[in-house]
């Protein structure tokens, strides 16, 4: 089992006492209740509902909402460290956790009024009520600023219509955070973030896409006709849209980093268990120098990509902008999970390919993280970007 002791707190890179805690908690919590369904979870694409409400009857959808309003109130690094162990277990868990945690109580939290708080945050934070973000659409992906989804202000109400795409948790969801333009000329100074519930008429659950890796997290695409609104749910202000969203994928982004690291530590965790029984030419393949050099990849991978996480987390908790650092993470775990992903199965050979073994789905599982919360390449834009600003 690889040790989460990072903490980039000047040369200090121990866990707290509090941290380390709940390290131990989730990490038993996971294994025991998420990881034995993980493989049945993959194959029936079903929405975990009762896995889900442990979740929240532990805390894991609230890290960072403060107690006040019923969550833990715990740092950023416990966030990441709870999201790490979800994703050893079940990556569809770990996704379901990192958007409550950081797509839907984030802007809530930091962009809504009290009200909004008062009124969300008590039933999003302890997983009474699961929450999903609308921002990507059929025809805007990276250029989520292009979006189409239009808002038209109606008296005290705005009205939302169109399409959101690839919406995680939408299957068990009933409050949404969906993004829409006043007008699509003026990109992200048009766009408006709004809480919208799924009892709202004219708002639709369509179709659920069974995809490849994280097939239990209830992704779906949204429809919204002619969607009535209370002025009340604009999340912020008029065209503060853009801003919001791109301020709460910085921090997705780190939900996104986190949970690679778990899916990379489980494939090399299964993989050096797996080569340490495996026996060929009268010994474990362990003992064969490539099968050592791909684990020992593998390792080296895992604590750098954490540890450039554990830099951006901490660097949010101080206060301190952390949109390249996050995207760093983000960039680099993804690259380390795929690479792991496959290595893993590699090593586990011909069983590998099957699903007798779990190496296949943590393969599956992981390329998803060079996709969502903005591609691999966005990921470069973004930093190159910082590098000269």
């Amino acid at each position: 089992m690889i040790e989460t002791q990072a903490r980039p707190d000047g040369m200090n890179f121990k866990l707290n006492e509090e941290q380390a805690m709940l390290q131990d908690m989730v990490r038993k919590f996971a294994q025991s209740e998420v990881a034995p369904g993980a493989a049945e979870r993959d194959r029936t694409c079903a929405w975990p509902k009762e896995m889900v409400a442990k979740m929240g009857e532990q805390g894991l959808l609230g890290v960072c909402v403060p107690a006040e309003y019923g969550g833990a109130g715990m740092d950023t690094i416990s966030y990441t460290l709870v999201i790490e162990e979800l994703a050893a277990a079940c990556a569809s868990a770990a996704v379901i956790a990192a958007v409550q945690n950081g797509l839907v109580n984030y802007p809530i939290l930091a962009f809504g009024t009290d009200e909004q708080k008062k009124k969300y945050l008590p039933l999003t934070a302890t997983g009474q009520k699961i929450g999903a973000y609308c921002l990507t659409e059929p025809g805007s992906g990276s250029d989520s600023m292009g979006m189409a989804t239009k808002a038209v202000k109606d008296g005290d109400s705005y009205r939302l219509t169109g399409t959101k795409f690839f919406v995680t948790n939408s299957m068990g969801a009933e409050i949404f955070i969906v993004y829409a333009t006043l007008d699509a000329s003026l990109k992200s100074k048009g766009v408006c973030a709004f809480i919208v519930e799924k009892s709202m008429k004219g708002f639709t659950v369509g179709k659920h896409e069974e995809m490849m890796g994280v097939r239990a997290s209830g992704t779906c695409e949204v429809i919204l006709d002619d969607v009535k609104v209370p002025v009340a749910n604009m999340i912020g202000a008029e065209g503060q849209g853009g801003k919001i969203a791109l301020a709460t994928l910085d921090c997705g982004r780190l939900g996104i980093a986190a949970q690679a690291i778990g899916i990379a530590r489980a494939a090399m965790e299964t993989s050096l268990k797996y080569s340490q029984e495996r026996k060929q030419f009268q010994q474990a393949i362990f003992n064969f120098q490539l099968i050592q050099s791909k684990l020992v990849e593998m390792a080296v991978g895992i604590d750098a990509a954490r540890l450039l996480l554990q830099r951006a987390a901490f660097l949010r908790d101080t206060g301190v902008r952390f949109t390249k650092e996050a995207s760093m993470a983000k960039w680099f775990a993804s690259e380390v999970a795929v690479k792991a992903g496959s290595e893993g199965v590699q090593i586990h050979g011909g069983y590998g390919y099957t699903k007798e073994y779990p190496a296949e789905r943590f393969f599956r599982d992981a390329k998803i993280t060079q996709i969502y919360e903005g591609t691999s390449e966005i990921q470069k834009l973004v930093i190159a970007r910082n590098l000269v600003n």
